[in-house]
C-alpha cells in the first residue's frame, strides 16, 4: 500500500554561499553534502537564475557519486524563493512559479534557485517537485506594514522555513503547541532575519533581503535613509551596483571583502581591532532587533530562539544572551533544520497527510 512503502526524496537548499543537498528515505537522511561557493566563484553570474546549471551540476554529481538512481526518486523538495506573498505550506512547482523566479518578478535571491534546480532534476526523474514555507510567506499584521511614506510598505521576506522549523522544535521541547506560543526567532546566516511569532504566525519580521534589520555577512541591513539617498545621487554607483551593495556585497563583504563569519572571528581573536569591532557590532545589532519584538509581543515572550550558522559560535551567542535574557529564556539550535523540514514536507504530501497547494 502507498502508506507502507518507502519514499525516496531529494532535498535541495541553495543559499547565498552554498548548495546543501540531502537524500532521504522517508524521514531518514542517508546522504548529505554542503557544496560551498565563494564570492569569487559566483561573481561571473550577472543574475541569480544564471547559476541554475552551475549548481545543478553539483546535485547531479552528488547523485552519481552515491549511486542514487534519479529514476527512483519520488519527489524533489527545495527551498522556496522570492514569490508573491503566500500562505505557509507546501507548494508543487509549476510553470507560473518558474516564470516568476526566472524573471525575478519579486526580486533576486539565491533561494530562487531552489524550485528552478528541483524542476530540472524532477523532470529527468519524472517525479513532482515541491517547495515549502518559502521566504515569501506573509503573516505580517497590517500595523507592521506601515511606514512614514505611503509609497513604501514593509514586506515579509525572511527565512520562513528555518524559523518555522526551530519554533516548532522548541514548542515540542517545552510540551506545547506552536500555535499556543509566543517566540522571537533569529536566523543568522548569510542574511539575518528576526521574527515575532505569535500563536503560530510570524506577525512581524525584518525584510532580510531589502535593507532592513541587522547587517549580516552579505547584507547592509538598515541604513540611514538620507545618507543612502545622497550616495545614490552622487552618481558614483549604478542602480544595480547599489542593490548589490544592499544584498550580496554588503555587510562583512563590504567591510572585509569576505562573507566568512568564521574568518572574522579568527581575525578578531588574533588581535585585529576592526574585526573585533564588526564581530561585537553584529551581536549588538541582532540583540537590538530581538529586543524590539518584546514590544511587538507586549512582553509576553515564551522563548528567544537563536539559529543558523552563526549560532554555532558560543562567544557570539553569549554576547546576545547577555543583552536579551531579561526578555525571556534563550534557546539555541545551531545550524539549520531546513533539510529535514523540506523532506518531511514532501513526505507529508506523498503520504497524503498534507494537502499540496497550488501557486497561481
Amino acid at each position: 500500500m502507498r502508506e507502507n512503502r518507502v519514499f525516496h526524496i531529494l532535498v535541495i537548499n541553495p543559499g547565498s554561499t552554498s548548495t546543501k543537498i540531502s537524500y532521504f528515505e522517508d524521514d531518514r537522511e542517508l546522504e548529505s553534502e554542503s557544496c560551498m561557493h565563494s564570492t569569487e566563484d559566483l561573481k561571473g553570474f550577472e543574475r541569480v537564475c544564471e547559476q541554475v546549471d552551475y549548481r545543478a551540476r553539483f546535485v547531479q554529481q552528488f547523485l552519481e557519486q552515491r549511486g542514487i538512481e534519479t529514476e527512483k526518486l519520488d519527489a524533489v523538495s527545495a527551498r522556496g524563493g522570492l514569490l508573491k506573498p503566500v500562505e505557509s505550506g507546501v507548494y508543487r512547482v509549476n510553470q507560473y512559479m518558474l516564470d516568476d523566479l526566472l524573471s525575478a518578478r519579486y526580486g533576486e535571491h539565491a533561494s530562487n534557485l531552489g524550485a528552478l534546480i528541483a524542476s530540472k532534476i524532477a523532470r529527468n526523474a519524472r517525479c513532482p517537485a515541491y517547495i515549502a514555507d518559502p521566504v515569501a510567506v506573509d503573516e505580517m499584521e497590517e500595523v507592521a506594514r506601515v511606514t512614514g511614506l505611503p509609497e513604501i510598505e514593509r514586506k515579509s521576506i525572511f527565512h520562513a522555513l528555518s524559523q518555522k522549523s526551530v519554533a516548532r522544535e522548541i514548542a515540542n521541547r517545552i510540551g506545547r503547541a506552536y500555535e499556543d506560543c509566543n517566540f522571537i526567532v533569529a536566523h543568522m546566516g548569510g542574511g539575518i532575519s528576526v521574527g515575532a511569532h505569535r500563536k503560530g504566525k510570524v506577525v512581524d519580521v525584518n525584510n532580510a533581503l531589502d535593507g532592513d534589520g541587522p547587517f549580516s555577512p552579505e547584507r547592509s541591513g538598515g541604513l540611514p535613509a538620507g545618507q543612502l539617498v545622497r550616495l545614490c545621487a552622487e552618481g558614483i554607483f549604478s542602480k544595480d551596483e547599489i542593490f548589490r551593495k544592499l544584498t550580496g556585497e554588503g555587510g562583512l563583504v563590504a567591510h572585509r571583502g569576505s562573507n566568512s563569519f568564521s574568518d572574522l572571528r579568527k581575525d578578531a581573536d588574533g588581535g585585529d581591532e576592526h574585526a573585533k569591532l564588526l564581530y561585537d557590532s553584529l551581536a549588538y545589532k541582532v540583540s537590538q532587533e530581538i529586543c524590539k519584538h518584546g514590544a511587538t509581543l507586549c512582553g509576553e515572550v515564551d522563548r528567544i530562539i537563536l539559529t543558523g550558522g552563526m549560532a554555532k559560535d558560543f562567544q557570539f551567542i553569549e554576547q546576545i544572551r547577555e543583552r536579551v535574557r531579561y526578555l525571556a529564556q534563550v534557546e539555541v539550535i545551531p545550524g539549520e533544520r531546513e533539510m529535514q523540514s523540506l523532506a518531511l514536507a514532501a513526505l507529508g504530501v506523498l503520504r497524503r497527510k498534507i494537502k499540496e497547494k497550488e501557486y497561481l
